[in-house]
């Protein structure tokens, strides 16, 4: 189940919301003013999240060192357009 809860139990409860985020393996998401303000998690979570993209940016640095092959921002992302679109 989503866990909801105001920025102000980050201040107030952090010890609850650490201790949620920890044994239950899932985020907290805080809200201010009646809106989505940021989720918490823990590092596991956001490693979990970020790990296989950081690998793929460091293959990709090793790429790019091994060629001197460039690519403008326009080419890039019209390549991608057209993976997607077909």
């Amino acid at each position: 189940m989503i866990n909801i809860r105001p920025v102000s139990d980050l201040r107030n409860k952090f010890a609850e919301i650490e201790a949620f985020v920890r044994e239950k393996g899932e985020p907290v998401y805080l809200t201010k003013n009646g809106y989505g303000s940021m989720v918490v998690m823990s590092i596991e979570q956001y490693s979990q999240l970020t790990d296989s993209i950081e690998l793929k940016l460091d293959e990709a640095d090793k790429a790019a060192a091994m060629s001197d092959v460039r690519y403008s921002a326009d080419e890039v992302f019209k390549r991608v357009r057209v993976r997607i679109h077909g």
